[in-house]
């Protein structure tokens, strides 16, 4: 029988009673014969609950201290799975993250994972044992609790699969697979059955939200098969149907049954433009702008540098809306003195569009359509950026709902590749 990685998110541990359901679910894959590592977050709400008594207590809390008190909140979950699965019949064993140990470096708060001895685990599993281990957290070289930053539960469940060799990392979430686009946006969203990891990590990286990117990354660097499914169904589903239920995240070979040329529209609001305009057009002026703006600890998404007029050039670029008003403050005070521009244009009313999929690579004229779809529909593209496998939009947000279903039909992600 196979090792299977459980992932289950707060939603899906929001109550003891959905936590009796995840361990009725585990207890079904454990009867199976299988072995199963179950990777909990903390209860639905709990870890912003913790994190807000802390900045209650301390306007700046040190980054030590919040890990202890974050890390708290999977330690709970955790250890109630375990009693309810006891409570099945089934032993089982929690663990936190220093006891594995998952090792971290000391980036409090934004660990990254360094690696995790699995022996404690195997021996639990060859003694019938359903293991849990805390997400989200591990132990840096000094004995420290570290957390591994916001979602982080789905980088813990893959990095354990990846050091078990599990033949699959299950995430089970309050949605049931990855669609086309966002069902709020496109009612006629469909449910992917298998996507590759390349435009996984594309459309996470583009706005949707399934998966935390770094998971995806992780899995596709040690090749651990990932399933995005729905804790909500009965966990008396049968088991080969829940196998086979939600959305595979797998290799670009076994993605291709799809067979789709795009797979899926992504988007997002939290999109603001800079434009400097009347910049001379000289040597060095993209790093004399973009330099001081990356000292500022802020990343920068889609460039544009326009034609060169009269010895001047308009340079636009695209930042997360939360650190629009830092930008704006050191264009003005810092970056304005130093180059020369003429004026700056801020724009916080804008959003990111993209059309993503593998099949983009060898099929000509997918972003002629794009543009064509927006142009029918009287929307105005401010920027474009590409790679082998999307293209990606800046438009006026009001348009932003108008452009992904006008988008999706003539794509037509409705309809299931035969």
């Amino acid at each position: 029988m196979a090792l299977i990685v459980h992932k289950y998110g707060g939603t899906s541990m929001g109550s003891t009673e959905r936590i009796r359901n995840v361990a009725k679910r585990v207890a079904k894959w454990h009867a199976a014969g299988h072995q199963v590592v179950v990777v909990p977050s903390a209860m639905a709400g709990e870890t912003n609950r913790l994190l807000g008594l802390a900045r209650e207590i301390s306007a700046m809390p040190d980054g030590r201290e919040l890990d202890m008190i974050a890390a708290t909140g999977e330690q709970a979950s955790s250890g109630l799975l375990a009693l309810a699965l006891q409570a099945e019949g089934v032993k089982a064993r929690s663990y936190a993250g220093w006891q594995v140990p998952i090792r971290t470096d000391s980036a409090f708060t934004k660990a990254r994972i360094a690696d995790i001895e699995d022996a404690r685990i195997r021996k639990d599993l060859d003694a019938g044992q359903v293991v849990i281990v805390t997400g989200f957290q591990g132990v840096d070289p000094d004995g420290n609790i570290t957390t591994l930053g916001r979602g982080g539960s789905d980088t813990s469940a893959v990095a354990v699969a990846a050091a078990l060799k599990a033949d699959e990392c299950l995430i089970y979430t309050d949605v049931d697979g990855v669609y086309t686009t966002d069902p709020r946006v496109e009612p006629n969203a469909r449910r992917l059955s298998v996507i590759s990891f390349e435009e996984m990590l594309e459309m996470a990286s583009l706005g949707s939200k399934v998966l935390q990117i770094r998971s995806v990354e992780f899995a596709g660097k040690y090749h651990v098969p990932l399933r995005v499914l729905s804790s909500l169904t009965s966990p008396d589903m049968p088991l080969d149907e829940e196998m086979r239920s939600g959305t595979l995240i797998t290799f670009e070979e076994d993605a291709q049954m799809e067979a789709a040329v795009v797979s899926g529209i992504a988007f997002t609001r939290d999109e603001a433009k800079i434009t400097l305009l009347g910049v001379p057009d000289k040597p060095g002026i993209a790093y004399s702008i973009l330099g001081k703006v990356a000292d500022a600890n802020i990343d920068v998404d889609m460039i544009v540098q326009n034609q060169s007029v009269d010895g001047t050039t308009d340079f636009s670029f695209t930042v997360h809306r939360n650190d629009f008003q830092k930008v704006v403050q050191l264009i003005n005070q810092e970056i304005v003195p130093a180059v020369g521009a003429r004026e700056v244009v801020p724009d916080e009313n804008v959003a990111k569009v993209s059309i993503v999929g593998i099949g983009m690579r060898s099929h000509a004229g997918i972003a002629s359509l794009m543009f064509k779809t927006l142009a029918e529909e009287n929307i105005n593209i401010q920027m474009i950026s590409t790679s082998e496998i999307k293209t990606s939009v800046l438009i006026q947000d009001k348009y932003m709902e108008l452009a992904v279903r006008a988008l999706h039909k003539a794509f037509e992600l409705e309809a299931k590749p035969a």
